[in-house]
């Protein structure tokens, strides 16, 4: 296979494995740790909980991906399959609220990194380490997607490796010492369980799982194209699923504070789970755990900054975005100048939140809004692509799953915060004022 991509082309060289890793990057199999305090305190200690529901809220979502990815193989994951299933508004659409997603999880994750190189060396800002990492994974991006993969692939081993560590430890440490809470408080809430609060706390937990819907945006690039692409976005988020379900619920029963002092104190929320290390297992773990979260949150975010740039670039190649951001460099065959533009955007999200107190839970508040409208337009593109369109057999086939899957997002999304409904409302009265925009350009120049 040639170096060199055709003008204008995206290399195909992404194996199953590679789809894989990009996934597992993106999701981190450590994503937890930073968003930890936050869903503690918000679930009222429910945060085993709230990892439950919401692995199966992303499984209908998947489902959804994994028909779509089958029917319209096409960089620009949730843009494309809207575009197909619903008409070139609702794409847009779609498109518009998944780049807000796909901007700000980037930013998310390189404020974990920051908060974890921090608590090493105290001595440093925390948005100096953000705006590092930044700069770092945004260079390995523009040399290629293969040897960002290559790299991603054991920074990868390293996060697993150190994930079993701290199975192992937590539990022997529990095994011995007991627990700081009831042994059920993880499912079922300290003092009692509250639906409602677990609930607004998925809309935050939705976080931890998006990079398996970004495997979708490499379908031009992977080799075996839809069916891979399909295969790794559901063994991704399954095993993601069980792997947050398990450290959450250790970490909830070794952690000192209650749910209530968390959330009365925000700052302690970034570093609780380091906190939690430190009390109840010892500093080793602490700072293994926060060494590895520093490196694998800034490789998250060079997953998901790539997922960026291909959505980005897939919208500029289809005149939704400017054209020049639909281009490909021929050397390394990837959107470079899409890349530079959404690592612009989250650096400065990223930098601005590390500055703050409540920075983080800020940023993770309306991170989601965006990736959840995305996903409900991404169900309704099932049904229209293979029911309305495609007049499949059985119809419900392809109608319950989706529909389910829309109920759990509004439900998911009347619990979320007032400060991301109306960051997500004002995101979307921007992306329509431009859809009207260019529509009535088109017409402008419709002979």
């Amino acid at each position: 296979m040639s170096d060199r991509s055709e003008a204008g082309a995206l290399r195909r060289s992404l194996g199953v494995r590679d789809l894989m890793v990009y996934g597992l990057l993106f999701i981190a199999p450590m994503a937890p740790v930073g968003v930890f305090g936050v869903l503690d305190a918000k679930s009222g200690g429910a945060v085993a909980a709230v990892y439950l529901l919401a692995t199966v809220a992303m499984g209908l979502t998947a489902w959804s991906y994994a028909r779509m990815v089958r029917a319209v193989p096409q960089t620009g994951s949730v843009f494309a399959y809207a575009r197909a299933g619903l008409g070139e508004g609702p794409g847009f659409v779609a498109g518009w609220m998944a780049m807000l997603d796909y901007l700000l999880i980037p930013a998310v994750a390189y404020l974990f990194s920051g908060i974890a190189l921090n608590s090493l060396v105290p001595g440093v800002s925390r948005w100096v380490w953000t705006a590092l990492a930044v700069v770092v994974t945004t260079g390995l991006n523009l040399v290629g997607v293969r040897t960002a993969a290559a790299v991603g692939f054991a920074v990868l081993a390293m996060e697993i490796a150190v994930l079993a560590v701290f199975l192992v430890a937590a539990a022997v440490e529990l095994l011995r010492h007991g627990s700081a809470r009831d042994w059920l408080s993880p499912v079922e809430g300290v003092g009692g369980f509250s639906l409602t609060a677990v609930v607004s706390a998925v809309s935050v937990a939705v976080l931890s799982y998006l990079g398996f819907d970004a495997i979708a945006s490499f379908v031009e690039e992977a080799v075996g194209a839809s069916a891979a692409v399909a295969r790794a976005l559901l063994w991704c988020l399954a095993l993601a699923g069980l792997l947050f379900v398990a450290q959450t619920w250790l970490a909830a029963l070794l952690e000192p504070l209650s749910p209530a002092e968390l959330a009365a104190d925000p700052a302690q929320q970034g570093s609780a789970f380091y906190d939690t290390v430190e009390t109840g297992v010892g500093h080793w773990l602490h700072v293994l755990i926060a060494a590895s979260k520093a490196i694998g949150a800034a490789f998250a975010a060079l997953a998901g900054q790539a997922a960026a740039g291909r959505l980005v670039y897939a919208m500029g190649r289809d005149g939704r975005l400017p054209r020049f951001l639909g281009a490909v460099d021929p050397v390394s065959a990837v959107p470079r100048r899409a890349l530079l533009t959404t690592a612009a955007v989250t650096m400065a999200a990223a930098v601005w939140a590390a500055s703050r107190d409540d920075g983080l839970d800020r940023l993770t508040s309306v991170v989601n809004v965006g990736a959840l409208t995305a996903f409900a337009l991404l169900h309704a593109s099932v049904i229209g692509w293979y029911v309305v369109r495609q007049g499949a057999r059985p119809w419900w086939r392809h109608t319950v799953v989706p529909v389910l899957g829309i109920a759990v997002i509004v439900w998911v999304l009347v619990e979320a915060s007032s400060t991301a409904l109306l960051v997500g409302a004002l995101w979307l009265l921007v992306g329509l004022a431009v859809l009207l925009a260019q529509s009535r350009r088109a017409d402008g120049v419709r002979p």
